[in-house]
């Protein structure tokens, strides 16, 4: 058996309260002021991931008590300092490989600087997101009624490494992608030099809502920390697939746009009686925010690293390898992984909801017509 550590942090004072309980009715500034000194620590136990021909791994959800704003705020090399102090923690457990999950992964160089400094090899996770991502995109069309083949779809952050691999990966499945990020330079050279090699019409614009109002299917791949998608920008019927942590899709579109569907496209389902435990209170379950049995794809593919004894620096930097998209993707099959139930806004989505969606788009568009 080969063991795994995956580094985590509160991406909200919400997920501190679940991450640390006896949080709860602190003041924001106090929990801030607390978490900038708080040591990294062992958060959870992860047990009963076994594949349907009986391999076996477990491992330990290790913290990185940073929120997302002290990550991008605060030094560099002391944000380094804490993502390399959880992988030590989970050494000391006896992991012999560490995912990086959220801004763990972002900051800096997506990676690389910690795996040269870390005693084990590391991966961000995004080759296995970004496979489950396209799976669940294409799952909503398909529930949605969207013929996929004549759809437009807009990826928001294109030029990340996400972003611009998902993008490939969709473009010879549609008729139209439209690349949207902030920076108009790397945008219009990242179109350029993929253009001539894809099927599909390219195109790109840094004007988020207006390509939204064209989108049948949208994938936001960004690593804001704000609301980027607004109810009032986007067409009756259309799917739009988050895989940004926090996440990119404003609250409002659950409430103001029951003809939209949103999905979170990163969750899998774990093989076995999938279990995290509480270390420091044993007996009791660590609050994912998931259903049961589910993990994100970033830690699923640390999960099939392991089970693989794949003890290798798998996915890093800023570019992904299509290839190790396409590995991974096949590996976590042959170990029974799979999408999860649908999911949006931290609440599973049962299907007579996604049936009453549809029903609201083809209202909706009636009216309109």
């Amino acid at each position: 058996m080969v063991p795994f550590c995956f580094v985590i942090h509160p991406l909200s004072f919400e997920d501190v309260i679940r991450y640390e309980p006896g949080a709860a009715g602190k003041g924001k500034p106090i929990v801030a002021k607390i978490l900038e000194w708080m040591p990294s620590y062992a958060a959870a136990h992860l047990t009963g991931i076994r594949t349907p021909d009986g391999r076996e791994t477990e491992g330990w959800f290790v913290a990185a008590p940073l929120l997302p704003s002290q990550m991008l705020e605060l030094p560099r090399d002391d944000v380094y300092a804490r993502i390399l102090a959880a992988i030590d923690v989970g050494v000391a457990l006896g992991a012999r490989i560490a995912g990086l999950g959220a801004f763990t992964g972002v900051i800096g160089d997506g990676g690389v600087t910690i795996a040269e400094r870390a005693p084990i090899p590391v991966t961000t996770g995004n080759s296995l997101t970004i496979a489950a991502g396209v799976r669940s995109l294409f799952r909503g069309a398909e529930l949605m009624g969207i013929d996929a083949a004549a759809a437009t779809v807009v990826v928001v952050g294109a030029t990340g490494s996400i972003g611009a691999a998902c993008v490939q990966l969709i473009a010879s499945r549609v008729r139209t992608v439209i690349c949207v990020a902030r920076n108009e330079t790397r945008l219009r050279a990242f179109v350029a030099n993929l253009a001539p090699h894809v099927p599909c019409e390219l195109r790109y614009t840094v004007d988020l809502a207006a390509a939204l109002r064209e989108a049948d299917l949208i994938l936001t791949a960004t690593s804001s920390t704000q609301d980027v998608i607004e109810p009032e920008d986007l067409r009756s019927g259309a799917v739009v697939c988050e895989l940004s942590l926090p996440h990119d899709v404003s609250r409002r579109v659950a409430l103001e746009r029951p003809d939209v569907l949103v999905v979170e496209g990163g969750n899998m389902r774990v093989p076995g009686a999938f279990r995290a435990e509480r270390v420091r209170e044993p007996g009791t379950d660590f609050d994912l925010a998931l259903s049961p049995g589910t993990a994100l794809a970033c830690m699923s593919e640390t999960m099939v690293l392991a089970l693989e004894n794949r003890c290798e620096s798998y996915t890093l930097g800023r570019g992904v390898d299509l290839e190790k998209v396409r590995e991974i993707d096949a590996l976590a099959e042959r170990a029974g992984f799979e999408l999860a139930d649908m999911r949006a806004f931290d609440k599973a989505i049962p299907p007579e909801a996604i049936a009453a969606t549809r029903a609201a788009a083809d209202a909706r568009r009636a009216a309109l017509a």
